[in-house]
């Protein structure tokens, strides 16, 4: 706001309401070649000033208030329904609704289409709207690689690591196979005529798959589904005879004694002690790698915004998931879910999703699943 004075000339006067280190105080000005001065003994700055700071005084709180959403959030999931990303989302959703976190309602709204790409081209084209939210798998990297969809990672706005989810190779629990080795010993005896059922083609599942392969001479027939809840229904039924399902995937089936964990694509156990089953617990599985075979694989469960939010809008939803991190239910899914409990956010979150976009290349391009 410029006051003119005729004595003086131009006043330039900072609002008190919107002071920071650094500011100007109510009553300095800069002048010409920024000369400091006094003005407030001078009539008509002296009032032009004490109308101002009445001004910035009126002006009610909520103004300066921190955005937060107005309208009803979007969470897009890239996923079919009943799978590891689908059941985080809908239990974020609902802790936030059972603990009032919002003022406005969230909705889950699943968009599978071509490997998820339905998913992330709409997230994608809505830039700059901050009431849309979409949780990433390794879809996030997979989907692209493979399929020259026009997206990219960098297209979003990274907000949150919520967790690393696991991969465990099951078998129907009807099935002679105790072990790993006994296991892999039958398909690679079985010339290609074992069944490998997984969410997706050419994503985390089929890549597990091909690193098995590579690694012990066994050979499937790859089988994909739209996405974990089916697979998991698909091995219960001995229409597959084996899946690397995440645990939260298949804890149901597990539990029922319908599937047997043969080992954990992890570089350690999964540290949950409780019985799931009558006699294991998720700490039981071993590694696949202390079984003889040498693969690890962990998967992103993280949250993303569209491009052009702002830094406002992201804070927003980094403090609403931490809230919903605090809470007992969401302690209960990750033990469940026998997550692996990493949480990132910020610049070191971002970080981490380069190098993992790197490191999917190297596996895609190793796997033979680069788009030409």
């Amino acid at each position: 706001m410029a006051i003119i004075d005729a004595q003086y000339g131009v006043c330039k006067v900072e609002p008190p309401v919107l002071m920071g280190a650094g500011s100007i105080p109510l009553g300095v000005l800069a002048i010409g070649g920024g000369e400091m001065r006094n003005f407030t003994n001078r009539p008509g700055c002296k009032a032009a000033a004490l109308a101002l700071f009445a001004a910035g005084a009126a002006v009610p709180a909520q103004a300066f208030a921190a955005w937060e959403p107005t309208r009803t959030v979007e969470f897009i999931v890239p996923a079919g329904t009943g799978g590891g990303a689908d059941q985080m989302a809908r239990i974020i959703q609902g802790i936030i609704a059972k603990n009032k976190l919002m003022k406005e309602p969230m909705v889950v709204i699943n968009k599978a289409g071509g490997a998820g790409a339905e998913g992330f081209l709409d997230v994608k084209e809505s830039k700059g709207d901050a009431h849309k939210i979409i949780i990433t798998l390794s879809n996030l990297f997979t989907t692209p690689l493979a399929t020259n969809t026009p997206f990219n990672w960098r297209d979003l706005t990274p907000v949150q690591m919520m967790a690393l989810d696991n991969f465990v190779l099951w078998v129907n629990a009807e099935t002679p196979y105790k072990t790993t080795k006994e296991y892999l010993a039958a398909v690679k005896a079985g010339g290609g005529k074992f069944k490998m059922g997984g969410t997706g083609s050419k994503q985390e599942d089929q890549i597990i798959t091909v690193a098995i392969e590579k690694q012990t001479g066994a050979k499937f027939t790859y089988i994909s589904y739209r996405g974990g809840g089916e697979v998991a229904v698909q091995l219960v039924g001995k229409h597959v005879d084996s899946t690397v399902n995440n645990p939260i995937e298949a804890v149901a089936q597990w539990r029922a004694g319908s599937l047997r964990a043969l080992c954990v694509f992890d570089a350690k156990r999964m540290p949950y002690k409780t019985k799931i089953t009558k006699t294991m617990s998720w700490y039981d599985i071993p590694t696949c790698k202390d079984t003889g075979l040498d693969v690890e694989y962990l998967m992103l469960r993280g949250i993303f915004m569209p491009g052009g939010v702002t830094v406002d809008q992201v804070e927003y939803y980094v403090d609403l998931l931490k809230k919903v991190r605090a809470t007992p239910d969401w302690t209960s899914f990750l033990e469940t879910g026998a997550f692996n409990q990493t949480t990132l956010s910020g610049k070191e979150y971002e970080a981490w999703v380069a190098r993992e976009e790197a490191r999917h290349i190297m596996l895609m391009k190793e796997a033979g699943f680069l788009a030409k």
